[in-house]
């Protein structure tokens, strides 16, 4: 099969440091041409791919200097892929907003994956004008906010299987936090658990921009209060894997409608529990007494420490194996394309084709 996977711009795939999309665009990217198919992979220039790779900017727009706006690139990007179209039996697209309107003058089967929250009121209109594109969730309940729409599966996120090795022992006598600092992703309760626990706690975390006033303003006073907190920053492939599996458990205290939640699963491959809240999809994502704790909380989540070592690590990283490998979720996606292609999902009209064009028109 001839696919194309369109990817954002503003990391690297896979990304240096933080960046889930992107991430998961490169594992099953590199799947599916393990698997046999032939793609091509539309992405940032200094991208690394056994696929064929079209360089749509030169470097990651994020860790560019010299980027101001990484709209102009990405509306490049889908004239590369406007142009290329032809070529392939399948589009699959990770761009969130963007290339809907060109979708109707493709001519091709396109699916996009939903990698973000649907609880935004704003929402609601663009997801119902284009309600007849084929979209893939990545949790069932990522899609409660919106129903109707044309859903044609849902694929959970998968790693490759030897990416993050299992520890079997957590040795380090710390729990962790990993991710964004944001408040929906709740460092400062990761704090609170720690300072009630007395445990050690170890934050590897990203600070965006929009995110720096939190940061200044809430966390990094309570990492100063707190002798047994200790700030990483940022952590590459290599650093997680020691970070994460060396952990007694990783904590995941959200407070937003989670679409899926990848540091769950990155460590389970590690065999390292999750105490995360019960939040979006965490239930679906996580099976409770068995690879962690999914809690209401902090008091739930305080008394869940006291109970890791309840837990078996052998068997979280086989539900790991089982549920969440980069081979499955690439299975996922092929039987999704097969079914494009065997015309199962409806098809976004072609008679919309001109009016998607004069959108794309006037956009340039």
């Amino acid at each position: 099969m001839k696919i194309a996977q369109v990817a954002p711009l503003f990391e690297r795939v896979p990304p240096k440091l933080y960046g889930g999309t992107e991430r998961v665009v490169s594992y099953l990217t590199e799947e599916l041409v393990r698997a046999g198919h032939d793609v091509t992979l539309f992405a940032s220039g200094d991208s690394i791919t056994a696929a064929e790779l079209v360089p749509c900017s030169e470097t990651a727009l994020r860790l560019n200097p010299e980027v101001r706006d990484g709209f102009p690139y990405h509306v490049l990007m889908l004239e590369k892929v406007l142009q290329r179209a032809d070529e392939f039996d399948v589009l699959h697209f990770h761009t969130e907003l963007l290339h809907f309107p060109l979708i109707r003058a493709l001519g091709h089967p396109a699916v996009t994956t939903l990698h973000g929250r649907l609880d935004q009121p704003d929402l609601v209109p663009f997801y119902t004008t284009f309600r007849d594109a084929p979209l893939v969730s990545i949790s069932d309940n990522q899609r409660d906010p919106i129903p109707g729409l044309n859903w044609a599966g849902t694929v959970h996120h998968g790693l490759p299987a030897d990416l993050l090795p299992f520890n079997a022992h957590g040795d380090g006598g710390y729990l962790a936090f990993l991710g964004r600092i944001s408040p929906e992703k709740g460092p400062d309760l990761a704090i609170r658990i720690a300072a009630e626990t007395g445990q050690p706690l170890k934050i590897a975390a990203k600070i965006a921009d929009e995110d720096r006033p939190y940061w200044e303003t809430v966390v990094e006073p309570l990492v100063r209060a707190h002798p047994n907190v200790e700030f990483i920053g940022e952590v590459s492939e290599e650093q997680k894997a020691d970070f994460v599996g060396r952990a007694r458990a990783v904590l995941f205290p959200i407070s937003w409608r989670e679409p899926f939640g990848l540091v769950m699963i990155e460590a389970m491959a590690c065999g390292t529990p999750v105490i995360a809240f019960q939040r979006g999809a965490v239930a679906e994502v996580m099976e409770h007494g068995v690879t962690g704790f999914v809690v209401e909380t902090v008091e739930e989540a305080v008394e869940a420490v006291g109970k890791l070592d309840r837990l078996d690590r052998r068997a979280i990283r086989r539900t790991f194996e089982r549920r969440f490998t980069a081979e499955r979720m690439a299975q996922g996606y092929v039987s999704v394309y097969r079914d494009l292609l065997d015309g199962r999902e409806r098809q976004i009209r072609p008679a919309d084709a001109d009016a998607a064009l004069r959108v794309v028109a006037f956009r340039r």
